[in-house]
């Protein structure tokens, strides 16, 4: 994905002066990512979620109330400290967020919950920052700095079955857009012989492992269980996905959470006027847009469907007489919502047709004298080559599906 994410201008990386594993989105990379997120957040508007935003830091107190400090501490960048701390040496600073999931906490906390309010849905397309190995890193799959779907969903203990299995049709409904037919689930749970490693209860986490368990066993997932894969405050439901290597990665997960509203205290009142504690699910379809997207770039060639290519037609003008036409054409197509360029350089024609081909542009309208004179374009498609010579309006009948966005 790094040789195809070079050649077809997506992002670069400055390891001397910027940092390595710091991925740096161009354009046209930053055009899919805008066209994945947005995509993902019309979904979830429908689904009932609500959009939030969050800080990139938070303080050091924070992360202690969650267990991030210190459970993930060797994860993280070094905390900006401010006050080295008095007689019991407890320090206060700053923390790069290494996770998400502890702002939306706090602002559930922002106001009392009925369970009349339940589930709280809570989106954010949240950076994240890991302080990741040097020799770890590798391209987008394994980045230090790095966006993730996040939503977290505060709901009551009778609401977790059935919200889980929505996030899971969510998730399937993410990776079948994208022609993901073969992965793998996999039900993260902790080692139970070696229970340093996590915060809670037994009994919590007994709960939410057989929450994930139920709530799998009423679709059609095939899912494998693997001992010690667990987040430190939960147990998860994974997809898996191989690259063009056969690696192994995780892209989507879900998990059950006990430990976390207990540890922040969070409440709702029942319908006996009782303050009752929710459950809280973390999901993320894409896992991290990043290695989202370095995966589906291997899985596609760079081939990507047409309302995800960030450029969706490229128009040719076969000499300067005709460039004006070429650049009227290309307005009628973004008045259509079209993503469209236009290759006025000295090249010839076959060359800039080349070139569109090797950038893997969906569809490319020649135009020259006769085109003008008859309002059409000579319509060329990436995958099946020379078409028909039609007008404007008719190739964006002939092809309005393939422009639009959807996880359907």
């Amino acid at each position: 994905h790094r040789k195809i994410g070079k050649e077809l201008d997506l992002f670069t990386f400055d390891t001397d002066e910027v940092g390595p594993g710091l991925p740096m989105w161009l354009p046209k990379g930053t055009t899919l990512r805008q066209t994945l997120r947005q995509t993902l957040q019309e979904e979830q508007i429908k689904q009932g979620y609500k959009p939030v935003c969050t800080p990139h830091i938070g303080r050091l107190d924070l992360y202690r109330t969650s267990g991030h400090y210190p459970y993930y501490k060797e994860d993280q960048f070094p905390p900006m400290i401010f006050d080295e701390g008095d007689e019991d040496g407890t320090e206060d600073g700053y923390l790069l967020k290494p996770m998400n999931c502890p702002h939306p906490v706090k602002i559930y906390q922002n106001d009392m919950h009925s369970y009349r309010d339940l589930p709280v849905r809570l989106a954010e397309f949240g950076t994240v920052y890991r302080h990741e190995q040097t020799g770890e890193l590798g391209g987008l799959t394994r980045v230090r700095g790095f966006t993730q779907d996040d939503a977290h969903i505060f709901c009551a203990p009778g609401q977790v079955k059935g919200e889980f299995i929505d996030v899971i049709d969510l998730t399937l409904k993410v990776l079948s857009a994208l022609d993901f037919e073969q992965f793998e689930a996999q039900i993260s749970l902790r080692d139970p012989a070696d229970k340093e490693k996590y915060v809670g209860r037994d009994e919590l986490w007994d709960r939410a492992e057989q929450a994930i368990r139920d709530a799998v066993a009423e679709t059609d997932l095939d899912a494998r269980e693997e001992i010690g894969e667990a987040a430190f405050y939960g147990p998860k439901l994974d997809f898996m996905v191989e690259d063009a290597l056969g690696r192994e990665w995780q892209l989507g997960t879900i998990q059950v959470d006990y430990n976390l509203p207990e540890r922040f205290e969070l409440t709702y009142v029942d319908e006996t006027d009782e303050r009752k504690r929710p459950v809280m699910i973390h999901r993320a379809p894409f896992g991290s847009l990043e290695r989202f997207i370095g995966v589906l770039i291997e899985h596609c060639g760079g081939n990507f469907p047409t309302w995800l290519a960030p450029v969706q037609t490229q128009v040719i003008p076969v000499g300067d007489d005709f460039n004006d036409y070429a650049r009227e054409v290309a307005q009628q197509l973004r008045e259509q919502d079209v993503r469209v360029d236009v290759d006025t350089s000295d090249e010839t024609v076959g060359y800039k047709i080349r070139r569109a081909e090797t950038q893997k542009i969906p569809y490319m309208l020649v135009v020259g004298e006769r085109e003008e004179e008859a309002g059409t374009v000579s319509v060329r498609s990436h995958d099946e080559g020379q078409q028909d010579t039609v007008p404007v309006d008719t190739f964006l009948e002939q092809t309005a599906e393939e422009f639009v966005p959807s996880l359907n």
